[in-house]
């Protein structure tokens, strides 16, 4: 049989819809920044209220149509009806989408206010592979790339740390492509969730999602956001940091220890979580070399291919 090259390492990053109009100036910014590190997509998050949701697809209508940037947009069941959901696939894929990231979302506060008729995510995936069957034409007779969540650190909401391995099989089987997973804080995390997960029958790529984190106020948010509880010595390290330029630095080393741990351990690229700033983000994907290893690999495919 031939042998091909491996594929150079995937880079995406997330972002999320500005707030304000100074928000949207300093986003254009880091869009343009971020563009020039080639990345394969950028996701687009989607929550919140009518209004972020509304921002959400103008986000995405702008970088389709004005960027190079290819958009993974973020779709959430929790409040909507399949109907919605089912034109919000058809307004991605006519705006010119061609992935998908589906996530329950986030539950109300309050449970009495939870209006929905899909309860998990895999019944989305299943509802975008549905539509996606009825644009064929559209689509070349190709598919969305559809993209789901992945917990190396349990859940909150889960009984244990084996459901969530339960619930990404379930995700694969209903037609998911590849995972991302959630932010974690210890290298080994990534390695035994991929372990885990191959045990139970996962095959699709897992992709460690790492955030350069640049403050200690940062740091306890996105332990609230996500309840996984953060590496005590980088909070300290962050609070005790001299500038700015020393906790980004900071941040940097410790996202890129983890990147580099998963990708050793055969991770197939990064994600990176950016909250829209794109410095730490640049500093990242530089210190791991991989806009060099990507171009070397397209060089070296390019040079097989030609001969």
């Amino acid at each position: 049989m031939p042998h091909y090259p491996a594929p150079p390492p995937s880079l995406s990053y997330e972002l999320f819809p500005p707030a304000s109009a100074a928000a949207a100036e300093r986003l254009e910014v880091s869009l343009e920044a971020l563009a020039q590190t080639e990345p394969d997509y950028v996701s687009v998050t989607y929550s919140g209220t009518p209004h972020r949701r509304r921002a959400t697809l103008d986000l995405v209508d702008h970088l389709v149509r004005d960027t190079r940037l290819r958009p993974l947009a973020h779709l959430t069941c929790v409040g909507e009806s399949a109907e919605s959901l089912a034109g919000l696939v058809r307004h991605f894929i006519g705006l010119g989408v061609r992935g998908v990231l589906a996530m329950r979302g986030d539950l109300p506060e309050d449970p009495a206010a939870y209006v929905g008729e899909y309860p998990f995510a895999r019944y989305l995936v299943e509802l975008i592979r549905e539509v996606e069957g009825q644009y064929s034409a559209a689509l070349g007779a190709g598919r969305l790339s559809v993209g789901v969540a992945a917990y190396p650190v349990r859940h909150p909401e889960s009984p244990s740390f084996q459901h969530d391995v339960e619930v990404l099989v379930g995700k694969q089987r209903s037609g998911a492509d590849y995972a991302i997973t959630q932010v974690y804080f210890r290298p080994e995390d990534y390695t035994q969730l991929v372990d885990a997960a191959r045990r139970a029958g996962v095959t699709i790529p897992i992709i460690p999602g790492v955030l350069p984190v640049d403050s200690a106020d940062r740091l306890a948010r996105l332990a609230t956001l996500t309840g996984v509880e953060p590496d005590p010595l980088l909070g300290h390290a962050l609070e005790t940091a001299s500038d700015e330029a020393e906790r980004r630095r900071i941040g940097v080393e410790f996202a890129a220890s983890l990147a580099r741990r998963a990708l050793g351990d055969g991770a197939p690229g990064v994600h990176v979580y950016t909250f829209n700033r794109h410095e730490g983000a640049i500093d990242l994907v530089e210190r791991l070399d991989l806009p060099g290893q990507r171009t070397d690999a397209r060089h070296g495919l390019a040079a097989r291919v030609g001969a």
